[in-house]
């Protein structure tokens, strides 16, 4: 069983990509964040005629997740037990959702940028992500994956230049101290020791040819219950799907992030 998960920046603009990525790679089960669009918008119709099912979330332009599966969907869920919202009225946003797949359960997550460290974002993420972990404790003794965008770089080798970030999101000790409250519980980063850094990331802002120079992010994970680590046989990261020179069309600014595991 081969489990992806990718933030795409707008499922509508890189269905193709997707398409593609799924058959070349055989993926049973697709994790996306930043579909970028209603539900009713999604274009799904080349999707289910590859024999894959779509569970989503999305409510406007922004933000957006979904799971594409080909082994079954069955339970889904739309955000989790007192999932923070965000704004003025308070709502809440499309930023996570769950599924049955396999036999495993498997969360789709798009962690709140923050922002910066003084905006009002950056506590909403991080009261997300303890929201996030006190439902997730309570699924350790199942077969879970948490998988998406985290928007944190857990440390200086997921980094580019570290000194470059001092004082900004995503690297502050309070969201390293998030992400790795999510180990200390069990979870484990199932890709980390088939993907070994320094050097090695998911992101890649377009600006300034950062793909290129290699300048990029560690922020895509796939988290494990221990049940489930114990099935990974392989990981990788699909460099290639950011690479501006392959494919059709602007790539996403996110690379993919795949895990298999054993039956």
């Amino acid at each position: 069983m081969r489990i992806a998960t990718w933030n795409v920046n707008s499922l509508r603009t890189r269905i193709d990509r997707v398409e593609a990525f799924l058959a070349r790679h055989e993926i049973d089960v697709l994790a996306i964040q930043e579909t970028k669009a209603k539900v009713e918008q999604l274009p799904t119709m080349g999707l289910e005629s590859m024999g894959y099912e779509v569970a989503a979330a999305g409510y406007s332009q922004w933000n957006g997740v979904a799971i594409i599966s080909r082994v079954g969907l069955d339970d889904v869920r739309v955000g989790f037990d007192e999932m923070p919202g965000f704004g003025d009225p308070l709502t809440q946003e499309a930023r996570a959702i769950g599924a049955l797949c396999g036999g495993v359960r498997i969360w789709s997550l798009y962690v709140p940028n923050g922002r910066k460290i003084d905006d009002p974002h950056y506590a909403y993420k991080l009261d997300w992500l303890a929201k996030l972990r006190s439902n997730a404790q309570g699924w350790l003794d199942e077969p879970t994956a948490l998988v998406g965008d985290w928007n944190v770089c857990p440390t200086d080798a997921d980094v580019y230049e570290p000194k470059d970030f001092r004082g900004k999101t995503h690297v502050t000790d309070a969201e390293r101290e998030a992400f790795a409250a999510f180990k200390a519980d069990g979870y484990v980063d199932m890709a980390g020791p088939y993907t070994p850094g320094p050097g090695v990331y998911t992101y890649w802002d377009y600006f300034r040819s950062r793909f290129e120079r290699n300048r990029g992010l560690r922020i895509d994970f796939q988290l494990g219950s221990p049940s489930l680590n114990a099935r990974v046989t392989n990981a990788w990261i699909d460099v290639d799907e950011r690479n501006p020179t392959l494919g059709e069309g602007t790539p996403s600014d996110h690379a993919p992030v795949i895990v298999e595991l054993a039956d």
